[in-house]
This record gives C-alpha cells, sequence and structure tokens, in this order.
C-alpha cells in the first residue's frame, strides 16, 4: 500500500502530462475530431491530408515546444531557489531573461537604423539577438560568482544588473516609433507557436545539459538547502557548484527565451505546486517531478490561450500570470504563518 501512496503522484502527473498533450494538438482554429488525431499520430498519413499536414507542420511542433519550454523554465526555476535558499526566486534573477530582451530591443527598436547591418528581422535573427544577450550577461554573471562568496550578493547583483538592463529598454522603447514598439511588446508577450523542428532540436539539446548538469548536482543542492556551511562540511566545493548551477539555469532559460521570448511565473511557480503532490526535498525526485509539472503547466496555459471556434490567441504570458501570481501570494503568506 505504501508503494502505490507513493506511485499515486507520478501517475497523476504522467497521465495529465499525455492527456494535455493529445488535448493541445486536438484543439485549435480548426477543431480536429480526437480520432483524427490519435491516427494522424500513429500513422504515417498522406501529404495532401489537411489534417495530417496541421498536426504535424502546427501543432505537434507546438506542444513539443511547450513540453521542453516548461520543463526548461521549471528546472531553472528549482535550480534558483535552492541556490539562494528563497522560495520567490526564479530563471530570471540572474538577469538573463533582461539581458535577451535588451538585445531583442536593440534589434526591433532601432527600426530603419537596424537595416544597415540586419536586413531582414527574422525569427533566427531574434533568437541569435537573445542568445547573445543572455550569454553576455551570462558571462558576468561567472564572473561576479567566482568573486562573491556569497549567495545573497549574487542575487542582489543579478537583480540590479536586470533593473539596469530594464532601464535602458525603457530608454529605447521611448525612442521608437509605434509599429517598431507593437512588434517589440508581441514578443515580450512569448509564444510557443513559432518554432519549428530545427528550434525544437536546439531547445531539446539545451534541455539535456542543462537537465544533465542540475542531475549531477544533485548532492550540492540537497546540501545547499541547509546552508553554505553543511555543504562544505560535507567536502562540496561551494564556487564550482555555484557556477555549475549558474550554467545549468543560463542555458535552460537562456535557450527559452531566445526561441519563445520572456515566458513568466512558470520558472516560479511550477516547484511549489510540484511539492504540494510529492513533499520531498530530494532532488534527484524533484527535478524530473518538476520537469513533467513544468510541461503540465506551459501545455495547459497554452490550450487556455486559445480561443473556442476562433483563429484568435491570446497572450502566454498573461495565461501564466493568471496562474503564476495566485501561487506567489500563497506563498508569501505560508512563509509567514498565514492560514489559506
Amino acid at each position: 500500500m505504501k508503494l502505490s501512496f507513493k506511485l499515486l503522484p507520478v501517475l497523476i502527473i504522467v497521465g495529465s502530462l499525455l492527456l494535455l498533450f493529445l488535448v493541445n494538438i486536438s484543439l485549435g482554429s480548426i477543431q480536429i475530431p480526437f480520432t483524427k488525431v490519435i491516427a494522424s499520430i500513429f500513422s504515417h498519413g498522406d501529404g495532401h491530408d489537411t489534417y495530417y499536414s496541421i498536426i504535424w507542420q502546427l501543432r505537434i511542433p507546438k506542444a513539443i515546444t511547450c513540453v521542453v519550454a516548461g520543463s526548461a523554465l521549471s528546472i531553472a526555476g528549482l535550480l534558483m531557489q535552492t541556490l539562494f535558499r528563497n522560495p520567490l526566486a526564479g530563471p530570471d534573477v540572474l538577469g538573463l531573461s533582461s539581458g535577451a530582451s535588451l538585445m531583442v530591443a536593440f534589434v526591433l527598436l532601432l527600426g530603419t537604423s537596424a537595416a544597415s547591418y540586419l536586413p531582414v528581422v527574422s525569427p533566427w535573427s531574434l533568437a541569435l539577438a537573445a542568445s547573445l544577450g543572455s550569454g553576455t550577461i551570462f558571462l558576468l554573471v561567472i564572473a561576479v560568482a567566482h568573486r562573491v562568496r556569497d549567495n545573497t550578493s549574487l542575487l542582489i547583483i543579478g537583480l540590479m544588473i536586470a533593473a539596469a538592463s530594464g532601464s535602458f529598454v525603457s530608454v529605447l522603447q521611448y525612442l521608437s516609433k509605434a509599429q517598431d514598439l507593437q512588434a517589440f511588446v508581441i514578443w515580450t508577450l512569448g509564444s510557443v507557436g513559432g518554432t519549428n523542428w530545427n528550434e525544437i532540436l536546439i531547445l531539446v539539446l539545451l534541455l539535456i545539459i542543462g537537465g544533465s548538469l542540475a542531475l549531477t548536482s544533485v548532492k550540492s543542492l540537497n546540501a545547499w538547502l541547509l546552508g553554505d556551511n553543511y555543504a562544505q562540511s560535507l567536502g562540496i566545493d561551494i564556487k564550482k557548484s555555484r557556477q555549475k548551477i549558474v550554467l545549468a539555469t543560463s542555458l535552460l532559460a537562456g535557450g527559452v527565451t531566445a526561441f519563445c521570448g520572456p515566458i513568466a511565473f512558470v520558472g516560479l511557480a511550477v516547484p511549489h505546486l510540484v511539492r504540494l503532490l510529492v513533499p520531498t526535498t530530494n532532488h534527484k525526485i524533484l527535478i524530473p517531478m518538476v520537469m513533467m509539472g513544468g510541461a503540465i503547466l506551459l501545455l495547459l496555459c497554452d490550450i487556455l490561450t486559445q480561443m473556442p471556434g476562433s483563429a484568435t490567441i491570446l497572450p502566454l504570458n498573461a495565461i501564466t500570470s493568471m496562474i503564476g501570481a495566485p501561487v506567489v501570494i500563497w506563498v508569501v503568506m505560508r512563509s509567514k504563518g498565514v492560514k489559506m
């Protein structure tokens, strides 16, 4: 009975993931019967079959992007919450998303001035700009992490870097044209529907690398929950472990921001939601559970962005914020001992 009780939360999470993946594929501006969805997935199909083309060219890439991006952001959020021992830390506390937004702002908000060095503003050019921005901030944070001795100072410096990047973005927004500003605002709303198979492959590789770094850091992550001194007493190299975790977070959060834009609240909310079902502090269990939890949440949010029977799609960040904000409020109230 004890074994089945332990397996029950896992079965719920796995079952929810598979169900939401299929529901995500079947919903959209064109309603596809569930039987057609199953048939299209498990058959080679016909190139002239409209349902098959829609599912494999549009909906399955979008659903896989939800799974990969949600998993990556959730692992990054868990790593940051453990590293800083702060339940309100998220994958953007190091300023990676702000750095990516700054470089994308330079590309989109310079308008006609950008044409001299970037003739065509394409998804790949935006991904390259976002990667360059988050990569630059990552190198800066790594240099800081090598010099500072405590995680609190690293957290404060990361937040200040994010604030400085945000101020530059605000100046560019103020000086930009309306058309350029609209394009940038749309990018900041986040989207999982614009990725192709090549971009998905890059995201999967980043998830594998970042997830592997996280799994090989399980011992230091578990020790960090009890403080730096306890971790050092176990023989853990604090500086190297911190740099390894920062590298994993940068790859995970930076890659998602590059191809999907800054997606809010997923990395912050999912670790708390998963702990409700799987009450453990062992990161060997938490990391795979959080991966599936992030995939579930982003699939659900993407489903909620679809207006039934309409081609209208709501902003992804609006839905993630509606779900994530109450979780943050709950965490704050719980930390203060307020019964909900």
